[in-house]
């Protein structure tokens, strides 16, 4: 189980993997010293997703894409991997026993997934449902925790057995740090060719479903018999999960409903439009196995740059790699999409997503690093480092909305009659006349803000949610 409890250093939270951040040396360990610009940053990706999943309704264009393209919620799945990766690479230089790294990296795991599992596994229904419980024939058995805990584990591992080249001293030059975590390299290349093997190369038939209709239950087929394809009834991915997982533990909701060749009110949820092709009515898991497998290289491109912050002492020569690096896979995802080599896809976590995704990530943390750790300008995000402190306990209680769930448990005489209804339409949406503009303002001032605050309370008290 996590456990809260205080800590007098009154330094150590992240997102669901909790990790200390240290700048440490190559001949002796110092103090550890905290990348608050990592805080922020995982603080940022966390308001990010609660701004994405309460307001994205509202706002269409910053939810997820409904098939290609990337729009702002398609950054957070990648920044979290990202933010993960960097914080292998600071904590396990920490731990000087490889048994010891290696049981505390199974337990969290085993703990992300237990949370994954308890939160998107269908268990928990809030906020809106005051009700709890999942029949296991429906359980979900992927989503944002799991896909973490897969990509911390090996990416981890790959730490750990190969912390005897990490101990070696750094080359001067460029290209070194990439000499010296060879093995981290090896991996993601045997990531990209399996991932990469597996959607082009996977003959996908025609399959069935089974949907609920006023005329009782109808069996609707979907043509395929084909190889190579990236759309969304015949690829890979689904394929896959559909065979492994089964379509009854799939997530019911997928993006694509809201495509064009879905519904009239694309890129709002809407009704399906006559005729829609039946594809449209299946379900697609978006934290599936193949497109988890491709998320791994989130994670390696992030445990690279904690790499260089680790061994490049120098802000500029941190800068220049991070800048440059960032640059590179930003433009590489760009080519691939626009000359259609590899679409942007989120849902199935293609090569442009990839280098796209984790190019801006390497950017925005660039840009923060310098503001808060060279500038100084850390007060300027205090809310956004407090969350990333506390980024476990404001992703379950805000994010996955059990905070919000137990409010609505209390309600007067309708179970819509409750505190966070009453303060969404009273004090936000009748104020600006604008349903859309309302709940935008909701989100950011009464959930982001609020749980900021409430995070810098408990920072100030020394209490954190540890994994």
């Amino acid at each position: 189980m996590a456990e809260i409890k205080a800590d007098t250093t009154a330094h150590q939270k992240q997102l669901p993997v909790t990790v200390l951040e240290s700048e440490i040396s190559e001949q002796k360990p110092q103090k550890p010293k905290r990348v608050a610009s990592l805080d922020v940053f995982r603080g940022l990706t966390v308001a990010l997703m609660i701004l994405v999943d309460d307001a994205g309704g509202e706002w269409p264009m910053i939810g997820h894409a409904p098939w290609n393209g990337c729009n702002l919620a398609d950054f957070v799945m990648p920044f979290f991997l990202f933010i993960v990766g960097m914080a292998i690479a600071l904590s396990l230089k920490r731990i000087p026993n490889r048994l010891l790294a290696l049981k505390k990296v199974l337990l969290r795991t085993l703990k992300l997934l237990f949370w994954g599992l308890l939160l998107q596994g269908g268990y928990s229904h809030a906020p809106d449902k005051l009700t709890y419980g999942v029949d296991m024939k429906k359980i979900r058995w992927c989503g944002i925790l799991q896909r973490i805990a897969l990509a911390y584990l090996v990416v981890a591992l790959v730490e750990i057995f190969s912390r005897g080249a990490q101990a070696k001293d750094l080359a001067s030059n460029w290209f070194s740090v990439f000499k010296l975590y060879f093995w981290h390299w090896l991996m993601g290349a045997s990531v990209l060719v399996i991932y990469l093997s597996a959607i082009y190369g996977t003959y996908v038939p025609d399959w069935h479903f089974t949907v609920q209709s006023n005329n009782g239950t109808v069996q609707l087929t979907v043509a395929c018999g084909m190889r190579r394809k990236l759309d969304p009834p015949c690829n890979a991915v689904g394929y896959v999960d559909r065979k492994v997982l089964g379509l009854n533990h799939m997530y019911p909701h997928p993006a694509w409903k809201r495509a064009k060749a879905c519904t009239e009110n694309s890129p709002y949820e809407g009704p399906f439009r006559n005729g829609a092709p039946s594809w449209c009515y299946a379900p697609f898991e978006p934290e599936g196995i193949l497109s988890s497998i491709s998320a791994i290289l989130s994670t390696i491109i992030g445990v690279h740059f904690g790499h260089v912050l680790v061994h490049f002492k120098g802000h500029p020569a941190r800068l220049k790699h991070w800048v440059t690096m960032g640059f590179a896979l930003l433009i590489s995802g760009i080519i691939l999409h626009f000359t259609h080599a590899i679409p942007l896809n989120k849902q199935l976590y293609t090569l442009s997503y990839v280098c796209v995704t984790s190019g801006a990530a390497a950017l925005v943390f660039s840009a923060l690093y310098i503001m808060v750790d060279i500038l100084g300008l850390r007060y300027l995000f205090l809310p956004l480092e407090w969350i990333g402190m506390n980024a476990m306990l404001v992703y379950v209680m805000a994010a996955e909305g059990i905070f919000a769930g137990f409010i609505n448990g209390w309600y007067y005489d309708d179970p819509h009659n409750t505190l966070v209804y009453w303060i969404q339409k009273h004090i936000f949406v009748k104020v600006w006349h604008s349903k859309r503009v309302g709940i935008l303002l909701y989100v950011i001032f009464a959930e982001i803000l609020f749980w900021g605050i409430i995070s810098g309370i408990l920072h100030l008290l020394g209490i954190y949610w540890k994994l």
